[in-house]
């Protein structure tokens, strides 16, 4: 396909060899050629992006995968956005495959929905569609006042237990949390398979930290010589009094299913701080699984995860190259690749061409 001829430009937002790789992947399957663009770190930490060619009137499709500076990755994004709107593109897609930010897209506490800021960002700095893939809550995609279209790797990673895991018939699909069961659900139905659900883990949860949501405080007046005089801090309003709450306590780990013999597949979206997988896979051992796949969209593996992975009862983790891992396989012989350049490049050939994307979703369940 020739991409001067069709009017479109496909970039890439960072220029380190990693997170290039996906890019490149993209583009031949596309026949194109990236477009030629410099992005660099000053001394002073500044980013700098330079476009090297027109693209004055052209679509145009920003691949950005997030490494582990996911700061800079965010800037690289919106400084080269920004560039291109100033150097008239028609339009300006991004190809994110990993939405950063996507676990903060809930109010917590005195917090912010981090994830709103972000796509408000994105739209002043230019972006007009995003392509992304997996997100972690799918109502993000309200954040947004253009549109997002939110591909799946499910297909791919079927796919992939179907070729890749011998006697893969002999299977049981576990969720290593309530949260997670819709997902694994729905795999376990299309690949004709049993459901394992654990319990009682520790999740995410909100603390009940004192930090003076408490308030009004009960306070009481002080009489003085038949006078009632108000304390010096009494609020003029009187403290409501409610139902007292029952406090959460998490039940003892458990396993709903039947994993005796079987091999145990965990599925989740993103596979981050690894604590949680590993202790599930130790009660899957210990309840008799004769294997244990993790298997994940988004493997970010943090800090010392290749590590924990490596010791872990686990024998293999499967994800997808949505974020560059290479660093991390080398410190973990348990790490797979499933490739989804396929459907990014499919994608971005049909939003250029016009063309309906209702064919990429075929098949896919609302809970993947």
């Amino acid at each position: 396909m020739n991409s001067a001829r069709c009017g479109y430009r496909v970039f890439s937002a960072n220029s380190s060899e990693a997170c290039m790789e996906l890019a490149k992947k993209i583009t031949e399957r596309l026949g194109a050629e990236l477009g030629k663009a410099v992005v660099y770190q000053e001394s002073n930490g500044e980013t700098r992006v330079e476009i090297k060619e027109s693209v004055r009137g052209h679509n145009i499709f920003i691949i950005q995968t997030i490494p582990r500076d996911v700061n800079t990755a965010i800037m690289e994004l919106l400084i080269m956005a920004y560039a291109l709107k100033t150097s008239c593109a028609n339009s300006i897609i991004g190809v994110i495959p990993y939405f950063p930010y996507s676990k903060q897209s809930k109010m917590r506490k005195r917090g912010s929905i981090v994830c709103k800021l972000l796509a408000s960002m994105m739209s002043d700095a230019g972006l007009t569609h995003i392509i992304t893939m997996d997100l972690h809550q799918k109502e993000i995609q309200g954040f947004f006042n253009f549109p997002v279209d939110n591909l799946r790797a499910s297909p791919f990673l079927l796919q992939y237990i179907q070729d890749e895991i011998q006697n893969y018939k002999n299977a049981v699909i576990v969720a290593k949390s309530p949260d997670a069961a819709k997902r694994a659900q729905s795999y376990a139905e299309r690949l004709r398979l049993g459901l394992a659900v654990i319990h009682g883990e520790p999740q995410c949860a909100e603390l009940d930290m004192v930090d003076g949501r408490h308030s009004p405080p009960t306070v009481k007046n002080t009489v003085h010589k038949g006078l009632e005089i108000p304390c010096k801090h009494q609020s003029p309003f009187p403290g409501i009094e409610l139902p007292m709450m029952m406090p959460k306590e998490k039940p003892p780990i458990s396993l709903v299913g039947d994993v005796h013999g079987k091999i145990a597949i965990i599925v989740d979206d993103i596979i981050d701080e690894v604590e949680s997988f590993v202790a599930a896979a130790d009660i899957l051992k210990e309840r008799g699984a004769f294997k244990v796949y993790a298997m994940a969209t988004h493997g970010i593996l943090s800090s010392d995860a290749p590590r924990l992975l490596e010791l872990s009862a686990i024998d293999e983790v499967v994800v997808t190259n949505t974020i560059p891992h290479e660093l991390q396989k080398q410190q973990c012989s348990k790490i797979r690749t499933v490739d989804i350049s396929l459907i990014l490049s499919e994608a971005i050939r049909r939003i250029h061409n016009g063309e309906s994307m209702s064919y990429l979703f075929r098949n896919i369940a609302l809970d993947d």
